[in-house]
């Protein structure tokens, strides 16, 4: 009785560790507020509506970070006020640009005070590790966590969007093409997610594996040109002219109604499109009558 009653501990211990591995390996987003994240090359025309409707309408004050973009871009003439041009010339009226390399300046409550009273953040494209080495960690990291938990909205594009996720990839200082570099922290509003971007119009359809041989517990999200997803904590739908490209070791046959699970060196994926929609936690595609 003894012996067995050590077997059933050892089975208890080992299924409470298989349950926090589990837990900790769940992929999700913020639990208020929403996500926005675009594959680059975003339109204007088409995401900034977007983006002034999340936000609750023109008159909300947002907060625009250029921090992705190179030091000569943001010092080059007029950059920051075309930029705010943009938003204003789509309605938004309140809009406030904020940048720093210094992370003591990041730091600073006057530095953060905008985001302190923003209903929306949107993060331009760049370099996604200029993002991590200005702000992660700091009292701005914070503060656009706690946008989130009353109920506002985080956007980007490009590397606006890949910095969301928990898993930086293409974060390397010296180039874009390296998948797992120098920087491999993003800032985490999506949990256990790596984001890559200008997926089919760079061919890059298959660097996410490089990722996830090392990393397999990491969902993969793809996203095209012009395309995005709207998260909402759990759940997200696809928005855009092209397809964001899952990658969470099934495939799924839209034809066929069917989920095929993946063997370890099956490399494959699939595309959700405009108004599709999917589960974070449970990693499948909602059905529209769902």
């Amino acid at each position: 009785m003894k012996k067995y009653g050590i077997l059933l501990l050892f089975v208890i211990f080992f299924t409470a560790l298989q349950g926090q591995e589990s837990e900790e390996h769940v992929s999700e987003g913020p639990e208020r507020g929403t996500l926005l994240l675009i594959g680059g090359n975003a339109s204007d025309s088409l995401f900034l509506p977007e983006f002034q409707d999340l936000v609750g309408g023109p008159h909300q004050p947002v907060v625009v970070i250029p921090t992705a973009r190179s030091e000569g871009a943001i010092d080059g003439e007029d950059f920051l006020y075309r930029h705010k041009q943009r938003f204003k010339a789509h309605g938004f009226t309140r809009v406030t640009m904020l940048h720093t390399r210094e992370r003591s300046e990041a730091d600073d409550p006057d530095f953060v005070q905008p985001l302190r009273e923003a209903a929306g953040v949107w993060f331009m494209g760049g370099r996604q590790w200029r993002l991590v080495d200005a702000y992660m960690n700091t009292l701005t990291h914070q503060a656009l966590k706690e946008v989130l938990a009353r109920g506002g909205v985080i956007a980007g594009s490009s590397a606006g969007a890949t910095i969301q996720g928990s898993y930086l990839v293409r974060g390397d200082t010296q180039t874009n093409t390296i998948m797992m570099g120098d920087h491999q922290k993003g800032l985490a509003f999506l949990e256990n997610a790596a984001v890559d971007q200008h997926l089919l119009a760079r061919n890059r359809h298959f660097d996410m594996f490089e990722v996830l041989r090392h990393r397999p517990e990491l969902l993969g999200l793809g996203l095209d040109e012009n395309t995005g997803i709207v998260v909402r904590h759990n759940t997200f739908r696809v928005v855009g002219e092209s397809y964001v490209a899952i990658y969470d070791r099934t495939r799924w046959s839209a034809e066929r109604d069917t989920v095929y699970p993946l063997q370890p060196d099956q490399q494959q994926f699939y595309f959700l499109q405009e108004g599709q929609r999917y589960d974070l936690q449970k990693r499948r595609v909602i059905q529209p009558d769902e």
